[in-house]
């Protein structure tokens, strides 16, 4: 079915609550964040040649509270894009390279014995390890084992670490973006199901076109330097993401959301072989939930303050290709997740 053919019905219903949602400070606000979009994209092309999708994916993300999770080849500038984004929204950043002897305490802290030397009294301290930060870069998170994997478990969900008897909450915003390398499986070891479902986006990075690699070979090799620059500041981004919230969804939208995700589950809905049949387990509530906060993101990053059906549509991918589990039906027939997630929007008809 059409995109465009109904749409306009969703976009009507939400629209009709925005004048009484939105007052005249939010609407400045959807305003600056759209301008502040174009300037942070701005900024970061000085540093960064290309990856467009990738850097809108990270602000819906930021600003849905989520965390992403980038595939790409070593080379490609995940480092680079996450360190440039923490600098033009002046966030905190540190970063993590994960390893096979890498310990959770090297992520979240430890406790530290000092002396008194008035009293010569000895107490324990903890020294705050790197995840108290406003933007954390996860680099390579699939080669350490699990039991240091899950030690972002508790920051990414609830936003506080336990250490001992004491938790200490996280200052806002808090945001993890966590790179993968696709090609090199020796020593590494795969997320648990429930960390991968921690992320809100599954991103893929891609190689870049010809005339961007272009600009790439130029601008890293002379003597000219490009710095990205600071465009809004960490609390600001907080009220954003608490403005995000506030738009406006259409029970119809909603509606569509869930159908979407019920697809993705064997025996919930009337049997679909061409999907079904590939998959052992689909995508929990988690995904609706993010779906419909992404779409907000998007939204009203784009200027608008009400979600339609395409907006949903267009972060399907990123939001659903990691929380389908595949069985071996699939791999025989070389049918991934984004085939799967094409399938099922082709299928869910927006309005029913």
């Amino acid at each position: 079915m059409n995109m465009e053919s109904n749409s306009p019905s969703a976009t009507a219903t939400a629209a009709a609550g925005t004048s009484a949602t939105l007052s005249a400070d939010d609407a400045t606000i959807v305003q600056r964040l759209r301008e502040a979009r174009q300037r942070v994209k701005d900024e970061m092309a000085k540093v960064v040649v290309g990856q467009d999708e990738i850097v809108d994916h990270l602000l819906i993300g930021l600003l849905c509270q989520g965390h992403v999770l980038l595939h790409g080849v070593p080379g490609l500038g995940k480092t680079l894009m996450g360190r440039t984004l923490a600098k033009t929204l002046d966030m905190d950043f540190k970063r993590i390279q994960f390893t096979p002897d890498l310990m959770p305490s090297d992520i979240t802290g430890t406790d530290v014995m000092e002396e008194d030397h008035t009293t010569g009294k000895h107490t324990l301290q903890f020294l705050r390890g790197p995840v108290f930060t406003n933007f954390l870069l996860a680099d390579e998170i699939n080669r350490t084992p699990p039991k240091t994997q899950a030690s972002l478990l508790q920051a990414m969900q609830e936003r506080e670490v336990s250490v001992g008897t004491q938790t200490f909450k996280l200052s806002p915003p808090f945001f993890v973006v966590a790179t993968q390398n696709p090609i090199e499986m020796e020593g590494t070891y795969p997320l648990p199901e429930a960390q991968v479902d921690r992320f809100m986006f599954n991103l893929r990075v891609k190689y870049p076109t010809v005339q961007e690699e272009v600009q790439i070979i130029k601008g890293t090799t002379s003597t000219l330097t490009a710095e990205a620059s600071e465009v809004m500041a960490a609390d600001e981004v907080v009220r954003l993401q608490q403005l995000v919230r506030g738009v406006p969804v259409a029970d119809s939208v909603i509606h569509y959301v869930a159908r979407l995700v019920a697809q993705t589950r064997p025996g919930q809905v009337p049997n679909e072989d061409s999907i079904h049949k590939y998959i052992s387990y689909g995508a929990s509530p988690r995904a609706s939930q993010y779906l419909v906060l992404g779409a907000k993101a998007r939204a009203i990053l784009s200027g608008k303050y009400h979600v339609d059906f395409a907006d949903i549509q267009a972060i399907a991918h990123p939001v659903l290709r990691h929380r389908l589990v595949l069985n071996f039906h699939a791999r025989a027939d070389k049918v991934d997740s984004d085939m799967l997630i094409d399938r099922i929007l082709k299928l869910v008809p927006l309005e029913g």
